[in-house]
């Protein structure tokens, strides 16, 4: 049975000029780009209702990168459609179009990833492309554990979130579009093997799983006022103590 996706009303205008508000900042001060990504995956996860959700850029030649994910399951099946080369993500990105598929039992367009997908938990995909004036760079992916079929409403936030967060990217800041865009994939890259690498030392140290090792690391940071990337370093290289965070 396909269900039509709620969500709580109340404080739901708070939290969605909230999600805008930071978005905006990005434009007028230095911003961690790695933490505006995250935040773009946790609003799709928290202000749309979906379970999970995955973000995917292009690098200069056009390839797709998985740059984020709020679980491992997201990441692991973006980083599956990336392989086979299917998938609804590719298919926003290369037609610049939303990509839905409210059941993925009966889903036909992409076998194997709808398979990789089952086997995640994951039963429903909203894909939306980030792009602007022409120019797509990624897209973000929504995933639900029941089908599901989105409102136009909470669709049509979910795209203003993944404008606003390419338009922050693509910020014009005495570069062109496409240099930026590789400058910013570039430190999202760089910058994620070092967040990973932390989270498996935080996860073996501690005995828990990976999303919870990215949840206190995520928290810390947002607490102490301090760059993901840089907590993240300082844990990979003993610089930073993690008694408090295991």
């Amino acid at each position: 049975m396909i269900t039509t996706s709620t969500h709580p009303s109340r404080g739901r205008e708070q939290d969605l000029v909230r999600a805008f508000v930071r978005l905006a900042d990005t434009l007028v001060a230095d911003f961690d780009v790695i933490e505006l990504f995250h935040e773009l995956c946790a609003d799709g996860v928290d202000l749309v209702g979906a379970h999970a959700a995955g973000l995917l850029l292009s690098d200069q030649g056009g390839t797709l990168r998985v740059v984020s994910a709020s679980s491992e399951a997201a990441h692991l099946v973006e980083l599956f459609a990336l392989q086979t080369d299917e998938g609804p993500c590719l298919d926003a990105f290369r037609g610049s179009v939303q990509v839905v598929s409210e059941a993925l039992a009966r889903e036909t367009r992409w076998p194997r990833f709808t398979a990789r997908a089952a086997e995640h938990g994951f039963a429903a995909v909203h894909a939306l492309p980030m792009h602007l004036r022409g120019t797509t760079i990624g897209a973000l992916n929504l995933f639900h554990r029941e089908p599901r079929v989105l409102p136009a409403g909470e669709l049509a936030v979910a795209q203003a979130l993944a404008d606003v967060a390419t338009i922050a990217i693509l910020s014009d800041r005495g570069t062109r579009e496409r240099e930026a865009l590789t400058e910013q994939l570039q430190t999202a890259l760089t910058s994620r093997v070092i967040i990973e690498q932390a989270k498996g030392v935080l996860a073996e140290r501690g005995h828990i799983g990976l999303d919870e090792a990215f949840a206190r690391l995520r928290a810390h940071a947002r607490t102490t006022r301090t760059r993901m990337t840089d907590l993240a370093r300082g844990v990979v290289d003993g610089t930073h103590d993690t008694g408090h965070l295991v």
